[in-house]
């Protein structure tokens, strides 16, 4: 990355698109503190992260970073319920009552006690998304996360990432999508690891 300089408010829903090695997964490490900038800082509500220990890194992670990556976001010999719940107990933060109301949110709740592999593609995208929100994370990275679902799909879960926005939350999203780059308050485009448009 170079001369990326990115602030992303609560309620904002920012995409970064380019093309495929351009850095957009690599911008995500990271604003995750999971890979470290060759220069400046990554700051997540004040708190820098950079250069920090690794737990130091993870423990603030785990505290205001939710996850929602293309593909692989389930662990496979758990049923979808207990996918759900396991960052809820790894941060100790919701419910599984919160749990329950966001797979009814997300249409899952019949599919509670399935395994990943018994989910079609636009379900496992679904229980993806609500294993990065069942934390109730301040900022959502999101690397292309609707690049292997239908349109139907995708246009669900656009909407219900914008209702996270509305409710405070802060989305990064790196994508291809042109449906998604529209929908989001601005895009950011790189280019081999550099910005070329903010707006």
């Amino acid at each position: 990355m170079r001369g990326v300089d990115l602030e992303v408010r609560a309620g904002e829903m920012v995409a970064v698109v380019g093309p495929s090695g351009s850095g957009k997964s690599t911008l995500l490490a990271c604003l995750a503190g999971t890979d470290e900038p060759n220069g400046g800082e990554v700051r997540i509500l004040e708190q820098r992260i950079t250069h920090l220990p690794e737990q130091q890194r993870s423990a603030i992670r785990a505290r205001y970073v939710g996850f929602l990556l293309q593909s692989d976001n389930l662990i496979d010999h758990l049923t979808v319920e207990e996918n759900v719940l396991l960052p809820v107990h790894v941060t100790r933060r919701g419910s599984k009552q919160q749990v329950t109301l966001l797979l009814e949110t997300l249409g899952l709740i019949r599919h509670r006690r399935a395994y990943p592999g018994q989910l079609s593609g636009g379900e496992a995208a679904r229980a993806g998304l609500a294993v990065s929100l069942a934390a109730s994370p301040k900022i959502l990275l999101a690397d292309e996360p609707t690049a292997e679902i239908d349109a139907e799909t995708e246009a669900w879960i656009l909407e219900l990432m914008q209702g996270y926005c509305k409710d405070g939350g802060a989305i990064v999203v790196a994508t291809h999508s042109v449906v998604l780059a529209q929908r989001a308050d601005r895009a950011v485009r790189l280019s081999d690891g550099k910005v070329l448009r903010d707006g």
